[in-house]
Order: C-alpha cells, then sequence, then structure tokens
C-alpha cells in the first residue's frame, strides 16, 4: 500500500476520535475518543517511520501504547468510583469536581 493511504486512515482514526471527544458527555465514551486519538498518532508515527527508514517512530508508538494503558486503568478506575458514588457517567451532570 502507499503511504497516502495509511496517511489518511490515520487521519480518519484521529478525527474520529477528537469529533467523539468534543460531541459526546459519557466520560467512557471520552476515554474511548481519547484511545483513538491516540491509536491515530501511533499509526501516523509508524507511516513516518516506515516511509523515513528510521526506528524512531516505532519507539514513541511504545511510549504512546504505555501512556494508553496507564490512562486505561487510572481513567476507568475513576469511572468505576464515580460511578458508584453517583449512579451517573454523564459529565455535564458531574460538577462537584468544578471549583
Amino acid at each position: 500500500m502507499q503511504t497516502q493511504a495509511y496517511l489518511v486512515v490515520a487521519t480518519l482514526i484521529f478525527l474520529i476520535g477528537a469529533m467523539g471527544f468534543l460531541i459526546r458527555r459519557n466520560i467512557l465514551v471520552l476515554f474511548m475518543s481519547i484511545e483513538l486519538m491516540l491509536n491515530g498518532a501511533a499509526m501516523l508515527f509508524v507511516t513516518f517511520s516506515r516511509q523515513l527508514r528510521q526506528m524512531d517512530g516505532h519507539v514513541f508508538v511504545f511510549f504512546i501504547i504505555a501512556l494508553a494503558a496507564a490512562e486505561a486503568a487510572v481513567g476507568l478506575s475513576i469511572l468505576i468510583a464515580i460511578f458508584r458514588l453517583k449512579h451517573r457517567v454523564n459529565v455535564d451532570e458531574l460538577t462537584e469536581l468544578k471549583g
């Protein structure tokens, strides 16, 4: 496949994640949107790394994967704690965290 096809797919994945983050108000959907954006960025790093024939992009992808795993673990634990306390996961209804 050509490099442009990978770039288009990675950009679409990132944009779907960004739109999901901006439009939706469910915390679980927000976390999934962040994961999509991280995966789109990782795919761009791998694409450019492959095109330039360097391993730098692959190293960044390992950091992105570690960041995504940490975000999922911490984020889902916070989500479970909020759901047990408030019995809802809508961001607009959770105003206790505001200053």
